[in-house]
């Protein structure tokens, strides 16, 4: 019988990432001479669970991997060894190892295992193992005690092949143990009429003669514990050379006793594995990944898709009907009920993409820790809102961003334990996370309590790279600012963590692309603090339709500042012929979209049209349009995957109409404008403008 594994892949590397997220965070939070025995058994359980898997479905370089940190966990639950710091770093290590090797055949590639070996000849250099240590590999079980015999019986209850389980593989990785002898009951089978390909018939008899303890052939079949019947006895060689598969005596199982048929012998270390996985090769296939919906959010669907029914009925019953007066109120009340409903369940299904930032916030105690160590500081991390939900693509789009921030943090903003003692500080720094929610955007905070942004040198940096002129006026803000300029760079040196002039300049650019802005707040001594605002999905955003020429565009309403129309004796000319309208005390330079999207037929006098002041990167602007129509909830699709990148342009929609709108980019429209300098935030007209006012 054959069972094809493959289809249990996807929830075994969900539920392996998963077991190794958890053995991360436990292992941050352990204390060597203070260690909680719960934690150490959380983390043997993930370990366990992702070697008992992992032999199951044939991987083997996992499974033999795992081993050997399991042992070393075993050792410290149960007493025999003392944790230590060397314990801690040496197991962390292993979870990145472990992740890479799983990330790489979920990937359908041959894992490299040089630094599972590596890793490995360090385990079992503290296990004690230091003859074996520099010639095992991964694919060797380590060996150097005096070998015994053991008897196991094994009885899989029927329904185990429906848990995703094969017997076989567990024999395998048995025989890897030592010399095993196998004798399969096969008097439990029933007549073909009888049969069902989908139960487990057999049970087994097995004799493994290993210098292992019996710790390691239980933790095998502990995988399968619940699913069958294992006893494992000690036989002191007894029937090592003199068992034969006719004398076999049946094993005694508790729930069902057989007739003592003729068993077979089977050598497991040379018979082919008839459900084996896909073998590790290089074949690389798409990610797939997936989303765990509480029962509130599935039941709170249904629901409205039941209202949804509901209301599709009665309008079918009165489409059938003869029109009268009556029937077509009854009718637009419908339809209002149907919008209704449409709206709730979108937003029902929005709510299943939200996921709280947890799932980014839990990588950063590892990251804290690391980089705290290479700096030789002292942090503590604080995480707040961790509950605060947001769509999972900005999720994963804004984890690498936070990561520079984070990093920017600890190697800028914190001082070493000394300079902080000196300042009357705690010796101990502080990195704070915080999400929270405000309008329809997440704020995530990045906070440090450290010495703050050097104004003096900032601005010397800059104007030694030549962003600025030593004659330039600059506020404080605007000279913090300059940190997120290409290429620019506080640090003296070049490390692993910063000094390339790569970094702030990529985060804005990231989070800009998420229609997001980010700015920095700062006090010298005090510390700093990173502010990020993204909207909380891209799938869907409130717009403002606007009519350009025979043409509808989309205004993202988040970028919106004010609609107004235009009163001609306050606008001006500057150069180039640039239009700028004089707003409070504020000049706006106007974007005429007909001539930005090349549209023939709109209309062109000032005072005909209407103004939208729009915002991006703390720059104001106004988009001259013919008039304004609705504003409504858009769908977003992505226009650079379904054709090709446009300029100005961040993605397109359809309308009720069914006819397909373009979603402008405001960024993106500054920049094809000509508006902003290269590679900085200015507008080229500020000067222009300053000149204009006197």
């Amino acid at each position: 019988m054959s069972i094809d594994l493959s289809q249990f892949f996807d929830v075994f590397f969900e539920e392996s990432f998963e077991g190794l997220d958890a053995m991360e965070a436990e292992l941050l939070n352990l204390q060597p001479g203070h260690e909680d025995s719960e934690t150490i058994n959380t983390i043997f359980r993930a370990a366990h669970s992702i070697k008992g898997g992992s032999g199951t479905f044939g991987f083997t370089s996992v499974a033999n991997f795992t081993h050997v940190l399991e042992t070393l966990l075993d050792q410290i639950r149960d007493g025999r060894r003392q944790l230590t710091a060397e314990h801690v770093n040496l197991l962390l290590q292993s979870v990145d190892c472990l992740r890479a090797l799983l990330t790489a055949l979920q990937a359908e590639e041959t894992p490299d295992l040089s630094n599972a070996n590596d890793l490995k000849v360090k385990f079992e250099v503290i296990l004690g193992g230091e003859e074996n240590a520099s010639s095992d590999t991964v694919d060797n079980a380590p060996q150097g005690r005096e070998s015994q015999t053991y008897q196991v019986d094994f009885k899989p209850l029927p329904h185990l092949f429906k848990t995703g389980n094969e017997p076989l593989y567990m024999l395998s990785e048995l025989s890897e143990l030592g010399d095993l002898e196998t004798h399969a009951f096969c008097d439990a089978i029933p007549e073909i009429d009888d049969f069902n390909p989908e139960d487990c018939y057999l049970s087994w008899r097995l004799y493994l003669t290993t210098s292992q303890p019996e710790s390691a052939i239980k933790e095998i079949f502990e995988w399968v514990e619940d699913d069958a019947e294992i006893s494992v006895t000690l036989c002191g060689g007894l029937f090592e050379d003199d068992v034969s598969a006719s004398a076999t005596p049946e094993p005694e199982f508790d729930k069902e006793k057989t007739t003592g048929k003729e068993t077979q012998n089977i050598d497991v270390t040379k018979a082919p594995l008839a459900a084996k996985a896909k073998p590790e090769t290089s074949k690389k296939s798409a990610e797939s990944t997936s989303i765990r919906v509480g029962i509130d959010k599935v039941d709170s669907l249904i629901n409205m898709v039941g209202e949804l029914v509901i209301t599709q009925a009665m309008l079918t019953q009165l489409g059938e009907q003869e029109p009268t007066e009556n029937t077509l109120a009854a009718m637009q009340e419908g339809l209002a009920q149907l919008a209704h409903n449409t709206r709730d369940l979108q937003e029902n299904v929005m709510r299943i993409r939200m996921l709280p930032i947890s799932f980014v916030f839990s990588r950063f105690p590892r990251l804290v820790r690391d980089t705290s160590q290479k700096l030789n500081k002292q942090v503590e991390l604080k995480l707040l809102g961790e509950q605060t939900e947001l769509d999972k693509t900005v999720m994963e789009k804004i984890s690498d961003p936070m990561v520079h921030l984070v990093r920017n943090s600890l190697d800028h903003g914190l001082e070493t334990p000394e300079d902080r003692i000196r300042a009357g500080k705690d010796p101990v720094g502080t990195v704070t996370l915080n999400a929270f929610h405000q309008g329809g955007n997440i704020v995530i905070e990045i906070m440090d309590d450290g010495r703050g942004l050097n104004t003096e040198k900032i601005k010397s940096k800059a104007i030694a790279n030549g962003l600025i002129q030593a004659t330039d006026e600059l506020t404080t803000e605007e000279v913090n600012e300059l940190i997120f300029r290409p290429g620019f760079s506080t640090a003296d040196e070049v490390s692993d963590i910063s000094g390339r002039g790569v970094g702030m300049d990529v985060v804005r650019r990231n989070i800009q692309a998420l229609n997001g802005s980010v700015e920095v707040t700062s006090a010298k001594g005090v510390g700093s603090t990173f502010t990020i605002r993204l909207p909380l999905t891209l799938a869907i955003l409130d717009g403002q339709l606007v009519k350009v020429a025979k043409h509808t565009y989309i205004i993202p309403l988040i970028s919106i500042v004010e609609s107004l129309q235009i009163q001609i004796k306050k606008v001006s000319k500057v150069g180039n012929g640039l239009e700028v309208l004089r707003l409070r005390d504020e000049y706006i330079p106007i974007l005429r979209l007909y001539q930005l999207f090349n549209h023939d037929g709109a209309i062109e006098e000032l005072d005909k049209t209407l103004l939208v002041v729009v915002e991006s990167d703390n720059h104001k602007v106004g988009l001259l349009v013919d008039d304004l129509l609705a504003q409504q909830q858009v769908v977003i699709k992505s226009l650079e995957a379904n054709y090709q990148k446009v300029n100005g342009i961040s993605g397109a929609t359809i309308l009720g109409d069914g006819r397909v709108s373009l979603i402008v980019d405001i960024s993106g429209l500054i920049k094809l404008s000509g508006l902003k300098r290269p590679g900085t935030q200015e507008l080229l007209v500020e000067q222009e403008l300053d000149e204009a006012v006197s």
